[in-house]
């Protein structure tokens, strides 16, 4: 059996493309990577989100990274993939690995995991590793 698996690391240069609407009373900063004049390509273009969502409420914080996988292949697909918030200075401030399995071709899978940040002001999202795997 052979398992092709593409490695994608992509830094995020500039600012971001999209903007969302959070719910009332959450700021949601989009900071999915993008290349200023090109979309991702491949594998790394079924992580359609990857943003921080502030959930901050009564001087308590709590920032969450929150994702959306679409899976446009033809078969049950893994995906894993390694990020880094840092500050606009470039220092980082927290990193994590995430992993959604078993998600069907042409399904579409959302997750989020809290982080330790303390503020998404200036601070911006890199992925570092992305992989897909066929699930088995």
């Amino acid at each position: 059996m052979i398992v092709i698996v593409v490695v994608v690391v992509v830094i995020a240069q500039g600012g971001s493309d999209e903007s969302t609407t959070p719910a009332p009373g959450r700021t949601t900063t989009d900071t999915t990577p993008r290349e200023k004049t090109q979309e991702p390509r491949g594998e790394r273009a079924d992580l359609t989100t990857f943003q921080l969502d502030d959930r901050s409420e009564a001087g308590i914080t709590n920032i969450w990274v929150a994702w959306t996988i679409k899976n446009s292949s033809s078969e049950q697909s893994d995906y894993s993939w390694d990020w880094e918030a840092v500050d606009a200075g470039g220092t980082r401030l927290t990193n994590g690995s995430q992993l959604e399995t078993d998600v069907q071709p042409g399904q579409t899978a959302r997750g989020e995991y809290p982080t330790t940040l303390k503020s998404v002001k200036g601070v911006k999202l890199n992925i570092t590793n992305f992989n897909r795997t066929v699930s088995y």
